[in-house]
């Protein structure tokens, strides 16, 4: 997954405190750029040099193109931790390093599939939506 970015500084700290580590900076002509990598996989952040806002895809039901990165925290949640425990903490993570968090749909379950999960999105630093979810926890 490539990512355009306004400001690929705030983009990395954003995704460190996902997780994510950079592997690799370089250039793409005069612009700067770098490869992420996490259990994920591998994103490409690539600065825009003169950006302009980004469609909101979330909010706007007949936008056709990407929608959102997801990625499924469960791993990452303790025994006994909440999606929105969870989001908490990333919201003092991410906080300590000088970054908001924007919650676009707060914890929630839903079904997918024959399974059901704790669903949330947020925001990247350039407001492009990611899915979290997990599988809930068991009591």
């Amino acid at each position: 997954m490539s990512i355009r970015t306004a400001n690929i500084h705030r983009a990395i700290a954003f995704y460190n405190v996902l997780g994510f580590r950079v592997e690799a900076r370089f250039t793409t002509g005069e612009t700067l750029a770098c490869w992420l990598m996490g259990e994920a996989g591998r994103l490409e952040l690539i600065q825009i040099p003169e950006p302009r806002p980004a469609a909101d895809a979330f909010g706007d039901p007949h936008y056709v193109g990407y929608y959102h990165l997801s990625f499924d925290v469960t791993a990452d949640l303790g025994a006994t931790e909440s999606l929105g425990s969870w989001l908490q903490s990333l919201q003092t993570r991410l906080a300590d390093q000088s970054l908001f968090l924007k919650v676009l749909l707060p914890p929630t379950s839903q079904q997918i599939g024959d399974r059901t999960y704790e669903v949330a999105f947020i925001a990247d630093t350039d407001f492009l939506p990611i899915e979290l979810l997990c599988e809930p926890t068991s009591s």
